[in-house]
């Protein structure tokens, strides 16, 4: 574990982005520093990922819970900005229990490093507003542990002077992942639960986020990263119905809804995220500002 997989491309910016956990987030903010003349590096838990990225130029690297980088001096010498994109288990954060130390040792030389949370930290506010300033009351499980999680990096940052920044990300839809395809697969379900809405954020516009606060760095800061328009989740797969030219699924009442345990989880929780801050300080002009404009373009993509 830990050997670099073949695909590196030599850079001369001197950057370098390394990304715990190079996975759909991830890899937006990645594509768009390579562009920039970064070098990438990452990690993933399997071999077959790890080849499909080294093949898009990424140096990739394996971990996984239980499983550290072998060689994390060399794995993550000479990088200057640090994603940290795993999401935590019972156990904690993985890149913070198997590599800390190797990560605070990095300090000197790290411009930026980001940690990819949720908005579960703030818990549910039945349909409310919430800011970056909002007192934090998560009331799942996942919720508590990325909290703990968010915790555990701000200690580091203090301790070892890390310039870290947390984002909340709402839920994240992109190609692949998004209500069209769940119609097409035939997965969709018109759940509706009295006053219930759910804020979004296109992994296209995450990366934009991410990628201008490297631009603007402000170590401590926290932001919301969600689109203009939270919405009632019925709604949402019905817009994506009428753009395929067809009807909508049936409506079904949350209580008779037959859902997983995590699915019905995310239907505890209802609030309003604000993305204020994002515009007012980072400058961001999200491309897809609600749902529509996402789905909108990928609709083509998900029916070619």
């Amino acid at each position: 574990m830990g050997q670099p997989i073949d695909g590196a491309v030599v850079k001369e910016t001197g950057k370098r982005l390394f990304c715990f956990g190079l996975g759909f987030s991830a890899e937006a903010l990645a594509r768009r520093l390579s562009e920039q003349g970064f070098a990438v590096a990452g990690t993933c838990r399997g071999v077959e990922k790890a080849v499909a990225l080294a093949a898009k130029g990424f140096e990739m690297h394996l971990f996984d819970e239980g499983h550290p980088l072998a060689g994390p001096a060399a794995a993550l010498g000479g990088t200057t900005h640090l994603l940290l994109s795993i999401p935590p288990g019972a156990a904690g954060d993985p890149a913070f229990a198997a590599h800390a130390r190797d990560i605070a040792a990095l300090a000197p030389s790290l411009e930026w490093v980001g940690y990819l949370s949720t908005t579960g930290p703030y818990g549910d506010r039945g349909g409310d507003w919430v800011t970056e300033d909002a007192p934090l009351a998560p009331s799942t499980e996942r919720g508590r542990r990325r909290l703990a999680a968010e915790e555990a990096w701000r200690g580091l940052a203090a301790d070892a002077g890390l310039p870290l920044h947390i984002f909340r990300l709402a839920g994240i839809y992109g190609p692949g992942r998004n209500q069209i395809r769940s119609l097409l697969d035939g997965t969709a379900k018109r759940v509706v639960k009295e006053g219930q809405v759910f804020s979004r954020i296109h992994v296209e516009d995450i990366g934009a986020v991410l990628e201008a606060s490297i631009a603007r760095p402000n170590p401590g800061a926290v932001y919301n990263v969600c689109d203009d328009e939270p919405a009632p989740p019925q709604d949402v797969v019905a817009y994506a119905a009428l753009l395929l030219g067809r009807e909508p699924p049936p409506e079904i009442p949350f209580e008779k809804a037959e859902l997983s345990p995590m699915a019905r989880s995310f239907y505890a929780e209802s609030k309003r995220v604000s993305n204020r801050r994002i515009r007012e300080e980072l400058g961001v002009l999200l491309a897809y500002p609600t749902y529509r404009e996402g789905l909108d373009a990928l609709v083509e993509l998900e029916t070619n």
